[in-house]
């Protein structure tokens, strides 16, 4: 089993930590990617595989298939324990939404913080940021006194934790307005399967003389 991804891919880096958490051995294939240019020149076998032409892309035996989610799934059927999704099928139900929603509910607005990270006092900026707040405060009132967001740990946990990380980045951090949302990602970085995903990654970003969360360990572990 072959996963292609980026040291800065957050989708990426959802279906490692997923991998890790299963214990299912696979060869990581960083493509090449800089901060100036991003992803150039483009993997060949990311090119063939993924039309949208992005990481990460998984190649196992004769199966090639891209997207964090879809590749996840098939982690989930071909080593169901242990299970990354609820046993009940409405529990189940809900930790997808919670994770469809952290892609395409809460990311859309650290996207345009990346957009205007050099215009942090844009409008448009100020807008995303306090977009980052509510959805913050949505979340802590769903995590409530549970460990996790799902009531059990499941992927829409290791979904928010890596948007959340790209918001910390990005300037819209979760704040002591939400303490519940803060202890639950304390629990979520002192994970094995995370720390050995995004101890890399922030040594790939002090490597680059970019600003690290706070929250991310000091060295990879």
């Amino acid at each position: 089993m072959r996963l292609f991804s980026g040291p800065l891919s957050m989708f990426g880096a959802k279906v490692q930590i997923a991998a890790h958490e299963k214990n299912i051995d696979f060869e990581l294939v960083m493509v090449p990617f800089n901060m100036k240019e991003g992803y150039a020149p483009k993997h060949p076998e990311v090119l063939r595989i993924n039309p949208k032409r992005q990481v990460p892309v998984l190649i196992d035996g004769d199966l090639e298939i891209f997207d964090s989610t879809q590749i996840f799934e098939y982690l989930e059927d071909i080593k169901p324990h242990p299970a990354l999704w609820p046993a009940r099928s409405a529990a189940r139900a809900w930790s997808r939404r919670l994770e469809h929603e952290s892609d395409e509910v809460y990311f859309p607005q650290i996207i345009k913080l990346m957009q205007l990270w050099k215009t942090p006092l844009d409008p448009a900026a100020e807008l995303a940021r306090a977009g980052a707040a509510a959805y913050y405060r949505t979340m802590e009132n769903i995590v409530g006194d549970s460990e996790f967001l799902g009531g059990a740990y499941s992927f829409a946990d290791i979904a928010f934790y890596m948007a959340q990380l790209f918001g910390a980045r990005m300037g819209a951090d979760m704040t002591s307005e939400t303490p519940k949302l803060l202890q639950w990602r304390e629990r979520m970085t002192a994970r094995p399967a995370v720390l050995k995903v995004v101890g890399p990654m922030a040594d790939y970003l002090r490597g680059q003389g970019l600003s690290v969360p706070a929250f991310l360990p000091s060295k990879a572990t």
